[in-house]
């Protein structure tokens, strides 16, 4: 883990549960998916830069089509994930997630399901490669959040 402090607006809500109930009722405000793809643009516009020289291979998620970088620090008390993409949809993404596990516990994060992503009917409108990358994000979360709580 990398020991990097960051600045991040994370968390927003007091609890996983919480942020998640908040993504689905902010989504449920909007008519259409483009409206909601505009949304998701302007949440990883929010999204801190990463320092360029954390933008390395070493920090690259793979598994996504997009260019990712992801960072964590901290312990099992309190995980912080900062990350971006050169995609804008893939940001809002990175976003959302984010919103629901950074700055939580390892215990909270490895016990919280991306609910969120049925919730908002997300993995219906995203292409497979999204959907691909998405879903390595959230294991990244996990694994590292395991790893932190020594039940790896």
């Amino acid at each position: 883990m990398t020991e990097a402090k960051l600045p991040t607006p994370f968390p927003l809500e007091d609890s996983a549960a919480e942020a998640q109930v908040a993504i689905r009722d902010e989504f449920a405000f909007f008519g259409d998916w483009s409206e909601r793809y505009q949304y998701l643009i302007d949440l990883g516009r929010k999204l801190p830069d990463l320092p360029a020289g954390m933008k390395t291979e070493e920090h690259r998620l793979l598994g996504c089509q997009s260019m990712v970088w992801i960072v964590s620090s901290g312990d099992s008390d309190r995980l912080d994930f900062h990350a971006i993409s050169d995609s804008a949809i893939v940001s809002g993404l990175i976003y959302l997630a984010l919103r629901v596990y950074s700055g939580r516990s390892a215990r909270e994060i490895v016990a919280t399901d991306a609910d969120y992503i049925g919730d908002i009917g997300l993995a219906k409108h995203l292409s497979p490669t999204r959907n691909n990358g998405l879903a390595a994000l959230l294991a990244f979360i996990r694994e590292t959040a395991t790893q932190a709580s020594g039940e790896a």
